[in-house]
Formats: C-alpha cells, structure tokens, sequence
C-alpha cells in the first residue's frame, strides 16, 4: 500500500488508526480531520481514498497521471491543489522538480507525492507540535505544505547562484566548454522557473479562497508571508534566466574576439613569412646572376665569342656586378629589402 502515514487530529490532537479503512471509520464516529499521506499510489489504491472522500474524477485523474502544472481547482467543497516542489543536484547541476498533489475537504486532507521531495514528515510534526494551529483546519494542513516547499526553494536558489558565480569567472578566463555549461544551466532554470512561476497565481487565487470562507486571519497573514517568499523567488529566478542570457551573449562575443585575435595574429605571421620570403627570394636572385655569368664563360668550349679577348675577365666581372647592382636597385624600389 502507498500509505506513508495516515492520522486523525480532534482538538489538534494525533489519533493514529491501525489501518486507513479504520481512519474512516474513526473520522466518521469522532470527526476531527484526517490527514492521509500517499507516495506514488497505483490507480486502484487511490481509488479507494476517492470513494471515500468523493474525490472528483478528473482531479484523481490528474493525481494519478502526474505531469501537471501548479494550479488551483475547486471541485464542490473540495480543493485539489498541484505543487512543485524542487531540490538542486549540485553534482549534476540540476534542479530536480518533483511533483505533489493536496486535496483538501472540510474534514481531510490527502497528500499525493510522486517525489521523494518534499519530505511531510516535518510538515506534520510541525503541526502536531501546535495543536493551535492544527485547530484551523485543512487550511492549516495547506498552509504547512505551501511553506515547505517554498522554503525548499531557497537551497536551489543558492546552489544555482554558486554555478552562475562559477561560470562568469569561467567566461572571462576563456576557458573551453563554457557554453554547453551556460545552455545546460539555463535549460534547468527554465525548468525550475515553470515550477515556480504559477505558484503565485496559486497563492493568490487561495488567498481569495480564505477570504470567502473566512479563514482564520493569523492563517491568512502567514499565508501572505508564503507569498512573499515566493515572489522573492520567482524573482530571483527570473534574474538568473536574464543574467545566464546575458552571459551567454558575453561568452559569445569573446569567443569571436578572440578568433578574430587569433586571425589576426595568423595574418600577421603570414605577412612577416611573405617579406621574408621576398627578401630570400630577391638575394637569390641577385646571386644568381653572376652565377649564371660565371657559368657561361666558363664551359671553356674552343669556339666562344670574347674567349681570348683581353677585357673578358673585367668585362664579365663588370657584368656581373652591373647586373647584381640593377636588380638590387629593383628589388629596393618594389620594397623587397
């Protein structure tokens, strides 16, 4: 059975039945109200609390299925409540969003988790440590939860202003693979912000609620302290959505700097590899002039014009040198050396 705690509370007091057959019966006979925890029931275990209780077929639908959004319905005198409560994976980075369902009656409460957060254990020792506040009701049951997932918040909210701080620091140090950690990071506060984001219009719609039906004005007052909580939060998260798309878009713009940078740096070597270039090019070319003077002039064949003339020697020395001088004055001109 999915049952992870079921209670009776008369005067704020703990009465705990045996069995949930025996809570009904007990809440039948003494009244008070009855609180019954279930962890991801099966369709046919929820069934019974639904008969019992006369839960509506499409909020036990829902409660069921799973994969809501927070919200609020009221089904006759009966409230169905969708929360999403989170906890932040900070090995991973991620905000692991769970998911809790409350109906709420005149006498009873039926919490459905389909997470292992939040822990309602605390929730009811809380309460039953103030029977006082026990004394209001479903509304205080309510009240109690809405608190502790809103508190349950503020440890996401650290863990993922820690990252954040992390990856700037990160971005200005260009380190690699930055980017991934940026849109993974925004991917999980997106996810944290549609859990957080509809919870006001929750907190609001109840608000009004209690106003109708005249809820005890100290349980009215804290549940606007839950509000403020929460608005601080949605708030919050809200910021961290711009500032990681606004880190986003600086990590971006330098990463293009620095290729640019580097591309720069890349023509600049390029440009000195093509002076030097030129520069052994054209002394190659200037050597190789008298080289290939010395080389006609000297294949020592019998029958060569100027063989045995006198100013050979000087002539083809002069040449050379001429020839030596004229390409340097070129290769000067053109900015080769």
């Amino acid at each position: 059975m999915a049952v992870v705690d079921s209670a009776i509370y008369v005067d704020g007091r703990r009465i705990e039945p045996e069995s949930l057959e025996l809570t009904y019966e007990l809440l039948r006979e003494r009244g008070g109200l009855g609180w019954i925890g279930l962890y991801q029931p099966s369709e046919e275990e929820l069934a019974s609390v639904a008969r019992e209780f006369g839960l509506h077929e499409l909020a036990v639908e829902d409660a069921v299925h799973a994969h809501q959004r927070p919200k609020l319905e009221r089904y006759g005198d009966t409230l169905f409540v969708v929360l999403r409560p989170a906890r932040y994976v900070d090995s991973n980075e991620v905000v692991d969003v769970g998911e809790l369902h409350v109906f709420l009656g005149p006498d009873f409460v039926v919490t459905i988790r389909h997470s292992p957060t939040p822990e309602l254990s605390p929730v009811r020792k809380r309460l039953e440590a103030h029977p006082e506040l026990l004394k209001c009701g479903p509304e205080a049951v309510l009240y109690a939860i809405l608190d502790r997932v809103v508190d349950d918040y503020v440890p996401v909210l650290r863990g993922l202003s820690v990252d954040i701080e992390e990856i700037e620091a990160q971005v200005f140090s260009g380190e690699s693979g930055v980017s991934r950690r940026i849109y993974e990071l925004s991917r999980e506060v997106i996810e944290f912000q549609r859990a957080t984001q509809p919870l006001l219009d929750v907190l609001d719609d109840l608000n009004v609620g209690f106003d109708k039906y005249g809820v005890d004005v100290e349980l009215r007052r804290q549940l606007g302290d839950v509000r403020d909580h929460a608005l601080r939060v949605v708030e919050r998260v809200e910021a961290f959505r711009q500032l990681l798309a606004s880190v986003l878009t600086v990590n971006a713009t330098l990463v293009a700097q620095r290729q640019n940078e580097e591309m720069t740096r890349l023509t600049e070597a390029t440009f000195k590899q093509s002076e030097e270039v030129k520069r052994i090019s054209s002394w190659a070319a200037i050597l190789f002039t008298p080289t290939l003077v010395g080389t006609v002039y000297g294949m020592n064949f019998d029958h060569m014009p100027e063989l045995h003339w006198a100013m050979g020697y000087p002539y083809a020395l002069a040449l050379m040198l001429l020839t030596g001088v004229i390409l340097y004055v070129v290769f000067r001109f053109r900015g080769w050396l």
